[in-house]
């Protein structure tokens, strides 16, 4: 019975995050008019996108606050890095490629650069300072990265021309839905309807439907926390695993819907810098915030051994992974198929590992006997 709750908890938690993506769109797109490709991506989009993975966390840390609270919220951001980096640039190329009758996207060589190694160097550095204890410090250095991340992206941004920047007037009538199809509409979780219906998108109201948007992301969170935590006592194994496939695929959705549109829309910068850039914003905002205000207020962390030894391997993965898709995304003419593939194949593996781990299987052990010897040679 707790299985089929679980499954239920999840399944739903994860529409409704779903469905707010969309009005989450809506908004973003509008404020991030005037931004240039690839930087939308990797700020508005990433950002927005990665609200779950930041509320996860919290509900992860404040609602057991104890250990396990903080591996379940690692567990969420690491893993939905490698679902970003793997899975999403996957799916958006292959739609991509689909949709346009195409044999590869181009995807600019400045865009895998600036993010791919932005995103490297943080994880590097997330590996080197991290360990067994964990102190305010440690996530007030990963917002600060994150922080130097975003003012090198602004500053290097090329502004659009002022014709690309000029938002088009239209002459639209000013006739607000009656209350009771609003009502309806929010029930239906059709966000943009009920915020904004028939009015022209404002900045005022782009940024009502952004924050309601976040608003149900957030509460959809909740529950999805308490079900991947109730499927993991179901099955038998720790929740932190649940929440490295499960939590983090599920957080995922709004970056994936968002990247396959982009994707849809010829903005290939834009589908494959908000994956990356969403991965730093997970790991610098959405471990770094919670991680800061959990610690000030309890104290230090302070994680058992055999939990520092998952979240040492998951740390290596993760780099190893991201360096991966960095060679894959950077050399070689074009991203088609092959590519997209070869991404695909990294998760299976990935995802392998982890269920392997899980169940304590002996095959797997010499995997993770190596990835502690990285560990230790890199701390």
């Amino acid at each position: 019975m707790d299985i089929i709750l679980s499954l239920v908890l999840v399944v739903i938690s994860t529409g409704v995050i779903a469905k707010a993506c969309d009005g989450f769109e809506t908004a973003a797109d509008y404020l991030g008019r005037n931004l240039s490709e690839g930087v939308k991506g990797a700020s508005i989009n990433a950002i927005g996108s990665s609200m779950p993975e930041l509320f996860a966390t919290f509900v992860f840390l404040f609602l057991f606050t104890d250990t396990s609270g903080f591996a379940g919220g690692i567990g969420t951001t690491a893993g939905s890095a490698v679902f970003n980096t793997m899975i999403i640039p996957a799916a958006s190329i292959i739609a991509a490629l689909k949709m346009f009758k195409l044999t590869s996207i181009p995807v600019s060589k400045k865009v895998i650069l600036r993010d791919g190694l932005a995103l490297i160097a943080i994880e590097f550095v997330l590996i080197v300072t991290i360990g067994a204890t964990l102190k305010w410090w440690h996530g007030l250095m990963l917002m600060l990265l994150y922080l130097g991340y975003v003012g090198y992206m602004f500053a290097s941004m090329e502004k659009q021309t002022g014709d690309d920047a000029e938002e088009e007037e239209e002459d639209e009538e000013d006739d607000n839905a009656p209350s009771s199809n609003r009502l309806l509409a929010f029930l239906k979780l059709d966000l943009e309807a009920a915020v904004i219906g028939s009015n022209d998108i404002k900045t005022a109201n782009a940024w009502v439907l952004l924050s309601i948007a976040t608003s149900f992301i957030a509460v959809a969170c909740y529950f999805l926390v308490y079900g991947c935590e109730l499927l993991g006592h179901a099955v038998g194994i720790e929740g932190y695993f649940v929440a490295v496939v499960i939590a983090a695929a599920a957080s995922s959705v709004p970056d994936t819907i968002l990247s396959i549109k982009d994707a849809k829309k010829g903005n290939y910068d834009d589908a494959v810098s908000n994956a990356l850039g969403s991965n730093i914003f997970d790991i610098c905002f959405a471990l770094g915030l919670p991680l800061f205000l959990f610690t000030l207020i309890y104290g230090d962390i302070s994680m058992p051994v055999e939990m520092v030894a998952h979240v040492s391997e998951l740390r290596i993965l993760l780099l190893a992974l991201t360096v991966a898709a960095f060679f894959i995304f950077y050399f070689g003419a074009g991203t088609g198929k092959k590519k997209a593939y070869a991404l695909l194949s990294l998760y299976v593996l990935f995802t392998l590992y982890i269920v392997a781990r899980a169940y304590d299987m002996t095959w797997i052990t010499p995997v993770a006997d190596f990835l502690h010897v990285i560990q230790t040679s890199l701390q």
